[in-house]
């Protein structure tokens, strides 16, 4: 890790509040005094700072390549010559309730491209994903994933919060919460090109809901704007120099801070301070980081930048890379191109091409940097696809316009670095790629085993609100040791 990229961390409030100095400081140290005597919460004005784990932890930090829409498992990560034998046949298997419709008029579809075996591991990858596969022998690869809904909203909400229908904080919230993060000067949760619009999209699905404010996720830009128009916003005053920033934020702070005293402590009034202040230094370093320019050409053409269609994924990795290398710890990178429904043979290798290249890259320099032994990177959308078609024109156009449905009953995901079996293959599915049936994993039982690499026990990560302990994991999930290294 770059250490000049990293600042020291202050270990309790006390030192946090000595750090800020002005007028600021020096009213909120007497009553940080005086809510000691009354017993507050140690963390409750830096919720931020390092806390230890509940056990060793195998991962530092993660970064979630989230492709939302659903990716095709049978069309990428998981062959099968039986799909391939009975291609346009009825379809031949009972189907679950949320695809009875398709029983008569759907035909089965086979795969889009070509497969190779890939590695010392011989991982079964698309030829769509040719510089990926270069990495086979370092993918640990679940078949067996399985989610609660068909739809979109519902899984969606299930995978980044653990809970199908109510609002709940996300995942990324609940691991700041948990750990802290390892840079003051910068969010412990980033988003980077969320989709926030539309039913499959909200700002929910990065948010702390109940959780103190400063675990919520940042976000940089949107899904519909390219990333190299995006920032963060309101991230400073134009208007303003720093120093008069400092002298006017200290005097706004000490109003809070009073305020706070007199109302004797309240979480929502503690978040709203520390935002101001975490806002105030982010402008200090957060454009440094999120700068790529300051990268060699060699390190922006590992990720594809500056070449389409790789440049706009490849900017978000590399960012994500140098937000984790600067002590941000949990990073999300959306791509939002992965919703076949039809004309699956041309739209689907635009979106393979799009994210090979950036996604090995980010592999690949992770490795060379030493980070990728304590950082955990995730792959996977909200959930598969079908075996059988989908004509969204019902073949009026005279093209093919096949696609694929949703299938919550199985999908194939990948992760790769701390704390995971490299080139394994876990789980696995039926002859048309349809169901599970070996080695099932449920998102409850991902999230708990991804905490559980971070250090922290899923039942033990909670926070009473409204009467009752919540957690991730609900009353679910189970650790699952078999994929771990």
């Amino acid at each position: 890790m770059s250490e000049h990229l990293l600042q020291p961390v202050p270990q309790t409030r006390r030192e946090f509040l000595s750090r800020l100095g002005g007028g600021f400081g020096t009213v909120a140290l007497g009553a940080l005094a005086a809510e000691e005597a009354q017993g507050a919460s140690p963390e409750s004005l830096a919720p931020l700072a390092p806390r230890p784990p509940h056990h060793p932890a195998r991962a530092k930090r993660i970064i979630l390549l989230w492709m939302q829409g659903g990716p095709s498992q049978a069309d990428l990560f998981d062959f099968k010559p039986r799909l391939l034998k009975d291609a346009g046949e009825k379809i031949p298997f009972e189907l679950a309730e949320d695809g009875t419709r398709y029983k008569e008029i759907s035909r089965l579809l086979p795969p889009v491209g070509e497969f190779q075996r890939a590695g010392q591991s011989g991982l079964s990858i698309s030829k769509l994903f040719p510089h990926l596969a270069t990495k086979a022998d370092e993918l640990c690869v679940l078949r067996g994933m399985q989610t609660d809904s068909p739809a979109h909203p519902g899984a969606i909400r299930l995978f980044q919060t653990g809970s199908l229908q109510f609002v709940r904080p996300s995942f990324g919230s609940w691991v700041t919460y948990g750990l802290g993060t390892e840079n003051q000067n910068l969010p412990g949760f980033v988003v980077i090109s969320p989709v926030i619009f539309g039913d499959d999209g909200s700002p929910l699905h990065y948010n702390n809901v109940f959780l103190p404010a400063a675990h919520q996720g940042t976000r940089i830009g949107l899904a519909s704007i390219p990333v190299k128009q995006s920032k963060i916003g309101h991230l400073g005053d134009p208007n303003l120099a720093v120093d008069l920033q400092r002298r006017q934020l200290d005097l706004i702070q000490a109003r809070n801070r009073r305020d706070l005293s007199a109302v004797g402590g309240d979480r929502n009034m503690e978040g709203f301070i520390e935002s101001y202040e975490l806002a105030f230094r982010m402008q200090m370093q957060a454009p440094e980081v999120l700068d790529i320019e300051r990268e060699s050409e060699t390190t922006r053409q590992l990720y594809g930048i500056g070449t389409d269609p790789t440049d706009n994924y490849g900017r978000k990795c590399l960012m994500a890379r140098r937000m984790i290398e600067s002590g941000v710890r949990f990073v999300q990178v959306t791509d939002w191109a992965w919703d076949h429904h039809n004309s699956i043979r041309s739209t689907l290798p635009k979106s393979c091409a799009q994210i090979d290249r950036p996604i090995t890259g980010l592999l690949t320099d992770l490795k060379q940097r030493g980070l990728l032994e304590d950082t955990l990177v995730v792959w996977t959308g909200e959930f598969g696809r079908t075996p059988y078609d989908q004509d969204l024109s019902n073949g009026k156009s005279g093209m093919d316009t096949r696609g694929r449905d949703h299938n919550p009953h199985c999908w194939t995901m990948w992760m790769a670095g701390a704390g995971v079996r490299p080139g394994f293959v876990y789980g696995e599915t039926d002859e048309w790629a349809y169901k599970a049936v070996d080695g099932k994993v449920h998102v409850h039982d991902l999230h708990a085993t991804l905490l559980h690499l971070l250090g922290l026990d899923h039942k033990r990560l909670t926070f009473r609100y409204s009467g009752r302990d919540f957690r991730l994991t609900d009353v679910f999930g189970n650790v699952r040791t078999e994929f771990l290294a």
